[in-house]
């Protein structure tokens, strides 16, 4: 499991007033953790899962162990997420739909993607922003692409009546902030997605909000729309944290639909990207695309839900149209105001550290410290 030890300045301003969920490595094994008005408990002797653990909010952290102090102690931080299902919706913004359609008209080739960009942008750009996703005014608009032959299968997610919704990486597959995150070693154009990621309950309520890279590979999935699961899930492909906000008087879904999600690439090479992704410009409400996830599935264990990116870097690396590709060593930091900082280092999907404890070990490490049969309060069902 990969993670790093727990750091305030990668939690949000107010870390001492929020309420906020996680977990950590002990000595034993993964524990949830509760951060309350500053102090950490591990919840282990009172719940097992922080999936279990959502779904008994508010939970009393008096029946919990007191570790101490946020700022006085050191703890080993994973991915906040445990047994939920990785969920994520894409071409959730204007932009981000162009974007798409141009990778799939480029073929994946990132040479010939800025002729097709100025020539879309001029036939869709204010259209495709104006539209509400589902109305008689976009069922227009795609009559009218249809018609000048740019009609593609992202604007049919972007504007249409359903939204996309995949699963991103298996359960106990995502990694924490501190970890190295990957990309395929034979990927030559991909990008980092920087986004909110809703924390839903078995019973398909938001708790919380977290925040989330959705790595992905532009000639991968350019090439083909099937190629989504190879352009989508790979070793340490999908990071998570640092913690998960709780929802409260404090913090609501209207600071996410407010939320600016700030993102900083910087390499080994000197090369930095900074970028912008503003919640506000999301076609589709956050609990609208809750719903869609929810409308044909349950989710007995909460899921995570990634809520897309209005981000897509074009800025030049190295050969002029080329646009922007990862490389070996990149730091990359995805950050807002209330949610704090998620921090990962790029490395090859081959290279990161393999993904070895899955459910199996996790159930058995559980049972193994007496979580699962009442000793410590708790029976699995």
């Amino acid at each position: 499991m990969q993670g790093a030890f727990i750091c305030k300045n990668d939690l949000p301003s107010d870390w001492a007033e929020g309420q906020f969920a996680g977990r950590i490595q002990s000595d034993a094994g993964p524990s949830p953790i509760i951060i309350a008005d500053g102090v950490v408990y591990d919840m282990s002797p009172v719940v097992p899962t922080v999936s279990m653990m959502l779904d008994r909010l508010p939970v009393d952290v008096g029946q919990g162990r007191r570790l101490g102090p946020l700022d006085a102690i050191d703890l080993l931080l994973l991915s906040p997420v445990d047994l939920q299902c990785i969920k994520a919706c894409g071409v959730t913004f204007a932009l981000s739909a162009i974007e798409r359609v141009i990778e799939e008209s480029a073929r994946g080739d990132a040479g010939i993607a800025a002729s097709i960009r100025g020539r879309l942008e001029d036939k869709v750009g204010a259209s495709i922003r104006a539209v509400v996703p589902g109305s008689p005014e976009a069922a227009a608009l795609k009559a009218a692409l249809i018609d000048d032959g740019l009609w593609s299968q992202y604007l049919e997610v972007a504007i249409g009546p359903d939204a996309e919704v995949f699963t991103k990486a298996p359960v106990l597959a995502t990694v924490g902030s501190g970890a190295d995150i990957g990309i395929r070693s034979d990927s030559t154009w991909n990008n980092p997605e920087p986004e909110i990621v809703l924390i839903v309950n078995s019973r398909g309520s938001p708790v919380g909000a977290t925040l989330g890279n959705d790595v992905n590979l532009r000639d991968f999935e350019g090439r083909s729309a099937l190629l989504l699961g190879k352009a989508k899930d790979n070793n340490a492909s999908c990071a998570i944290g640092p913690v998960i906000r709780l929802f409260d008087a404090r913090f609501t879904m209207d600071d996410v639909r407010s939320a600016k999600v700030e993102l900083v690439v910087e390499g080994l090479d000197g090369y930095r990207l900074e970028g912008t992704s503003s919640m506000a410009q999301i076609s589709r409400d956050p609990l609208e695309l809750v719903s869609q996830t929810l409308s044909e599935h349950q989710y007995p264990d909460g899921f995570a839900l990634f809520l897309g990116t209005l981000f897509a870097p074009i800025q030049d690396r190295d050969e002029p149209g080329r646009g922007f590709t990862h490389k070996v060593g990149d730091r990359v930091s995805i950050s807002t105001r209330r949610l704090g900082r998620l921090v990962n280092h790029v490395v090859t999907s081959r290279d990161a550290a393999p993904w070895t404890s899955g459910l199996g070990a996790f159930m058995h490490n559980l049972a193994s410290r007496g979580l699962l049969t009442g000793t410590a309060g708790t029976v699995l069902a």
